[in-house]
This record gives structure tokens, C-alpha cells and sequence, in this order.
């Protein structure tokens, strides 16, 4: 919870419109206090508030000028954005994408799991295809996304193992598994069209999450 209570603060303070300003300001060079007063045409008291605040909760700090030390600078602190992110969540298995299927949405995604994360992937259905979508494998290769052709299509009884990290691409699986999984991700199902620009959608958003989440994750 303190970390917690951290972030809190902070998205707090930035939660301001003065200070936010001030931020902006600082994010392209340290200023002194009657610098900022100047640019935002704020009061000089309001500055030293926003400042005193900003400074308390970890966002800026200050330095005096190594010519003049009676002169102090403002600084803004980068680890503190770095440091507002949810804290990551351990993951003591694999990654396991689940749709109704797994024949596109899940395949894929496992696929491309690999080039943004270390932590293994797997992927099951809930209602296994007899095959891998072909349209999948197209877009797979117009995406050069490693997806193996050959793959056969898994229940997720078959797959999941004791410390996996669910993820279910598709409302179907979701509400199947009944909470099973740890993230849903309501992705359409791109067979449904079957056009080349339907399974592009869903690679182009596939991206975008892994691309987020797998940053979000560690393995235990």
C-alpha cells in the first residue's frame, strides 16, 4: 500500500493545471522559480506552492547555480515517471492465450509474444479447430510473425499448468472460463470476415497490447 499511497500522491499533484504547466516547463530545462513565474505569468507565491508540492512528492528537486549560490534551479526528476507505473506482477509459469478456437487470435498472439518478452507463451481454445486459420497464417506471414502453420490447435485443459497467466483474446472464452483468467482482451474474431484487412486489425492490436502488457510482467 505505500507504494501504492506513492503513486497516488503523485498523480495528485500532476492532477493540477499549474503544475502541470510547471512539469511541461521543466521537462525541457531546469528553471529558477522567478524564471517560471515569468513563462506561465503566474504569482510568485503560487509558484513557490506548486514547487513546494512537486518537490515534496518526488517529482522535482532542487540545485543551486555552481556560479551563483544563492540562485536555485529546479529539476525535474525522471525516475519519478518511470516510477508512477503499476509495479509489475510476477509470473511463475508461462503466458497462455485462449480463445474460442485457437486457430487465429490466440495462435497469433503467442507468436508474437516472443519479440517483446522473455517469459514463455502458449496458447489454447476453448472449443479446439481442427487446424490453424488460414487466413491467419497469411497475415502471419505478410506481418512476418513467426506462427508455425503446422501447429495444432489445443483445449485449454491440455495446455494450462499450475502458475500460467491467462489471457483470453476473445468474450467467448472470457465468459467461459468463468474468472479463470487473469486478463481479458476483447478482441474481435477476424474468421468471422475472413478478409485479409479483419486479420491485419487484429495483428495490428495484438501488437499493441502484448506490446504494453509484456512490459508489465516479470517471471517469478
Amino acid at each position: 500500500m505505500d507504494d501504492l499511497q506513492r503513486r497516488v500522491d503523485a498523480f495528485a499533484a500532476l492532477g493540477d493545471r499549474g503544475r502541470l504547466r510547471i512539469v511541461d516547463l521543466l521537462a525541457v530545462g531546469d528553471m529558477s522559480s522567478s524564471e517560471i513565474a515569468a513563462a506561465l505569468g503566474m504569482k510568485s507565491n503560487l509558484v513557490a506552492f506548486h514547487t513546494n508540492v512537486l518537490h515534496e512528492r518526488g517529482i522535482v528537486r532542487r540545485v543551486r547555480s555552481e556560479f551563483d549560490g544563492r540562485r536555485t534551479y529546479l529539476q525535474l526528476i525522471p525516475e519519478a515517471f518511470s516510477a508512477l507505473g503499476a509495479v509489475p506482477t510476477p509470473v511463475a509459469g508461462r503466458v497462455v492465450f485462449v480463445c474460442t478456437a485457437n486457430s487465429a487470435r490466440s495462435q497469433l498472439a503467442q507468436a508474437i509474444w516472443a519479440d517483446h518478452s522473455d517469459i514463455p507463451a502458449a496458447s489454447a481454445g476453448m472449443h479446439p479447430a481442427d487446424r490453424v486459420n488460414p487466413g491467419a497464417i497469411d497475415a502471419a506471414t505478410r506481418h512476418r510473425i513467426p506462427l508455425d502453420p503446422d501447429a495444432v490447435p489445443r483445449s485449454l485443459d491440455q495446455v494450462a499448468r499450475p502458475g500460467d497467466f491467462l489471457i483470453s483474446v476473445c468474450d467467448q472464452a472470457h465468459e467461459q472460463m468463468r474468472g479463470r483468467d487473469d486478463v481479458h482482451w476483447s478482441i474481435r474474431d477476424p474468421a468471422k470476415s475472413g478478409s485479409a484487412e479483419a486479420f491485419d486489425t487484429t495483428v495490428s492490436e495484438l501488437r499493441s497490447r502484448i506490446a504494453t502488457v509484456a512490459a508489465q510482467l516479470v517471471a517469478a
